[in-house]
């Protein structure tokens, strides 16, 4: 299955991907994957959703410059190796991975990993959603 992916041209600055995530929310889109490319000399935050063109139509009212491309999804089952045998027959067929990230399985709780850089700060914040 093919899906359309955003990659919204950002700051790199506290702030951007809540902004983008909340410009999303308002419009009733639900983020199925995300990833950040935010010390690239052309930051982005990289997004597939629900919705694209309910999407499109939110980054565009709030005026975040975006493009877009397609994505490929590809269900792997949840076990070593999987990602390691996509990958290579790509690899062994000569096709680049120019990006690449998991979608959240749709079920009631996601799990996210999030970079930062004051770590301490950001466990601090989200204690509850720790586990």
């Amino acid at each position: 299955m093919n899906m359309k992916q955003f990659e919204v041209y950002v700051q790199n600055r506290p702030g951007e991907v809540a902004w983008v995530a909340e410009v999303l929310a308002k419009n009733a889109v639900n983020i199925r994957g995300i990833s950040t490319d935010l010390g690239s000399d052309r930051p982005m935050i990289r997004i597939v959703t629900d919705d694209e063109n309910s999407a499109r139509s939110a980054l565009r009212s709030a005026g975040l410059e975006f493009s877009e491309r397609d994505v490929l999804v590809v269900a792997l089952t949840d076990r070593p190796g999987e990602l390691s045998k996509v990958t290579k027959k790509l690899a062994n067929a000569g096709v680049n991975i120019e990006c690449i990230f998991i979608l959240g399985a749709r079920t009631p709780k996601e799990e996210i990993a999030i970079g930062v850089d004051q770590m301490k700060r950001a466990e601090e914040l989200l204690a509850k959603y720790l586990s």
